[in-house]
């Protein structure tokens, strides 16, 4: 298939069956998210925001765009800026992938850090200040509406489609600025109310369930504060999951798969399957795989994987 601009090949991901993990008796799709151009859901709300604000005029031709990011997001924004002809710079805490910024700055973008100290909100507060400071256009996709509504118009039917004729009774979604799990969660309610929307955490920061705020190690996921744009209401469920599960279920994946998921997406699919335990037999479930492990090489899902040769285990493997 040809197409005019790489942002025209955004969305349409693949819903793939598991075939191996899934908990028995029960039935576990996945929506690769990786298969969007740079590899992440976070596309979707990048052409969502640049395209509104170009539209409404409050995004100027060559004008920079500037976001607080975990990294997904900046690299969604500065694919779509390079694309469109926007300059783009990206604040980010200081703790977060090293592959992020790295992947940002070849598509030509700026990125600033944060201190690791000032949480989520501090890179927040560092892309409003400069935003203010030299006119740039500050994308706000924490609060900016066009984040939710583009999974409204895109994510959501997809899954509808894809699902059609089939029983889908459970989504799951976790959420770092709430646009996936309530845009893609609102449209599958509406047109299915039997689906229960199934909410994804961090052990250490369940803010949806009323814990406190705490470090955690699942990139992308749950800054210090609620979205303006998440929708609690629509979750019927909501499942906490440990880094460690988080990180041990999207290693099984790849293994056992062959889907390369990141932390996140691991996080999800275990959350997935504490649902499952108590889930009637025969459910079906979708769950959202938001990005590709590679953005993951420097963190805690690579650190037991080494780059050396493998001679030992073909030793072992020879002599016995």
């Amino acid at each position: 298939m040809v197409y005019d601009s790489i942002l025209d090949t955004i969305g349409n991901t693949p819903v793939v069956k598991l075939n191996h993990i899934a908990p028995q008796k029960q039935t576990v799709f996945v929506k690769v998210e990786s298969f969007n151009p740079m590899a992440s859901v976070k596309d979707r709300l990048a052409i969502a925001i640049i395209d509104a604000a170009e539209k409404s005029g409050e995004l100027k031709p060559g004008q920079t765009v500037i976001e607080a990011t975990s990294g997904n997001t900046g690299i969604a924004l500065a694919m779509v800026c390079a694309a469109k002809g926007h300059p783009f710079v990206a604040t980010m805490v200081e703790t977060f992938s090293i592959e992020r910024r790295k992947i940002m700055k070849a598509l030509g973008a700026k990125v600033i850090l944060t201190p690791a100290s000032e949480r989520g909100s501090g890179m927040v507060k560092r892309a409003e200040e400069l935003a203010k400071k030299h006119g740039w256009f500050l994308s706000k996709q924490f609060e900016n509406e066009a984040n939710p509504r583009y999974h409204r118009n895109t994510t959501g039917p997809e899954i509808l489609r894809d699902f059609a004729g089939r029983d889908l009774n459970f989504f799951v979604s976790g959420w770092g600025t709430g646009g996936t799990m309530t845009g893609a969660g609102e449209i599958i309610k509406l047109a299915r109310p039997e689906t229960q929307i199934v909410v994804a955490e961090p052990e250490n920061a369940a803010l949806l369930s009323g814990k406190d705020w705490s470090p955690h190690k699942i990139q992308g996921w749950t800054p210090d504060f609620i979205p303006k744009v998440l929708n609690k209401d629509i979750a019927d469920k909501f499942v906490p999951v440990s880094d460690n599960e988080s990180i041990e279920v999207a290693k099984k994946l790849a293994k056992e798969e062959g889907i390369f998921t990141g932390i996140s997406g691991g996080a999800s699919l275990a959350a997935c399957f504490k649902a499952a335990e108590v889930a009637p037999e025969n459910s079906t479930f979708c769950v959202m795989l938001p990005d590709t492990g590679e953005r993951y090489l420097s963190s805690p899902l690579f650190e037991d994987i080494t780059d050396e040769s493998d001679e030992q285990w073909l030793s072992n493997a020879l002599n016995a």
